[in-house]
């Protein structure tokens, strides 16, 4: 699952390569990717109807038995973190959402505006960055990984920072294709870390602070773009420097949630039953 979105950013970007390669217009790619998601969507309703019916088939018998069998007994409440400690998680997964905007939604356009109007790669970057996706996220769910997960969180926030100065310092179709790929690596891996975070942080209350932490996340992606567009304003013609002060605000950012993690790990140690799971 966390490989999907990676494939869908190839399959996607490559199919915008083929159209721009075809002279379409915007309006056509929308309707392509509309026609598109409505046949993808079919086969997920379906998906999900088939599941849901097997599982009323399997609630059935239980249902009908004739002899109830005895409560259980209650197991002991798991143990769970303050709302310090969560909301600093919540916050420093947040700024992962505006680095991750702001890098994959301006750099291709800085590298459009860097390489030869005819250079093939112009349109690649983008699925470059979805290959990174499935690979890390490979990479992520089959390597076991022990010890404090923070630590791997903040590894990965400064791996996307590199990735950043890569493409704005080395402005080359090496340069951003290196840069796309190593932003790609990390970004669901991320996602899949902090979640058993969120796990760990408060096991009774899973669904309510992955909520907290997704709509953390959601107010960096949304604050993002707002932010470039005031400093394109300021900058005037100058559009240049606006986008690649948007980029270092951005690594910024990513570099500051690493900090806060690291900060958190010694703040919040973990306790010898967590760090032995």
């Amino acid at each position: 699952m966390f490989a999907g979105p990676g494939a869908g950013i190839v399959a996607s970007g490559l199919l915008a390569h083929e159209l721009v390669g075809l002279r379409r217009t915007a309006a056509d790619a929308w309707l392509v990717f509309g026609i598109a998601a409505c046949v993808l969507t079919a086969f997920v309703w379906r998906t999900f109807r088939t599941s849901a019916s097997a599982s009323a088939a399997s609630a059935a018998p239980a249902a009908s038995a004739s002899t109830p069998s005895p409560p259980p007994s209650p197991a002991p409440a798991p143990s769970e973190h303050g709302r310090v400690e969560v909301a600093t998680l919540a916050f420093a997964y947040g700024l992962s959402g505006f680095g991750y905007i702001v890098t994959a939604t301006f750099l291709p356009v800085i590298a459009r505006a860097a390489l030869p109007a005819d250079s093939p790669w112009l349109d690649l970057f983008w699925p470059i960055f979805g290959a990174g996706v499935i690979v890390g996220a490979l990479l992520a769910t089959r390597v076991r990984v022990s010890g404090d997960l923070r630590l791997v969180i903040a590894a990965a926030y400064v791996l996307q920072a590199i990735a950043i100065a890569i493409g704005v310092g080395v402005p080359t179709a090496a340069g951003f294709a290196i840069g796309s790929l190593l932003l790609g690596l990390p970004f669901t891996a991320i996602t899949y870390f902090a979640l058993q975070e969120v796990r760990r942080l408060r096991p009774a209350h899973v669904a309510a602070t992955t909520g907290l932490v997704t709509v953390l996340w959601s107010i960096g992606q949304a604050a993002g773009p707002p932010m470039v567009a005031a400093l394109l304003r300021g900058a005037g013609d100058n559009a240049g420097v606006a986008f690649t002060r948007s980029l270092a605000i951005a690594a910024a950012a990513l570099v500051v949630g690493a900090v806060i993690f690291v900060v958190a790990s010694r703040a919040w140690p973990l306790q010898r039953a967590e760090a032995m799971r």
